[in-house]
């Protein structure tokens, strides 16, 4: 079995949640320019990336969730390896602090497409027959989709 038929993988590798196999980003690079760019439809199977107007607004919550997830793993990591205490002259948990600002910056765009694509598996489910459905026409979309279909 491919890891793209694998529903955290698929997820993972920013592919579509409906077939798991069409790429939702246009780029496959995180820190390219133009990195958030979507296909407005799953190159494979046709699914819109965009169900309906502000449909992304909720990735923000995603987002922030992941920052806090890393925030405490390497707040663990930290105390786990490196140790610190709070006592007035221990300086080690401004170093964390300061670590732990360049890795979120660092892996910011990795987030925020990760965000997105697992936004998308929340709303649009696998269909493991997708070659002989069709997609459904979703119930709000943009103007601009609705001149495709």
């Amino acid at each position: 079995m491919s890891l793209n038929k694998v529903y955290p993988f698929s997820a993972l590798n920013n592919r579509c949640p409906r077939c798991r196999e069409g790429k939702i980003f246009k780029s496959n690079k995180a820190y390219a320019k133009g990195n958030l760019e979507m296909h407005e439809n799953c190159p494979v199977c046709g699914q819109p990336t965009e169900i309906e107007v502000g449909f992304y607004y909720g990735t923000g919550y995603v987002s922030y969730a992941l920052t806090v997830a890393l925030t405490v793993a390497t707040f663990v990591a930290w105390k786990v390896l490196i140790g610190m205490t709070f006592d007035i002259d221990d300086n080690r948990i401004f170093y964390w602090l300061g670590t732990n600002i360049v890795i979120l910056i660092a892996l910011q765009p990795l987030v925020m497409r990760l965000s997105r694509s697992l936004w998308l598996s929340w709303f649009v489910k696998y269909e493991k027959d997708w070659k002989s459905k069709p997609v459904e026409q979703p119930e709000r979309i943009n103007k601009d989709q609705a001149a495709n279909w």
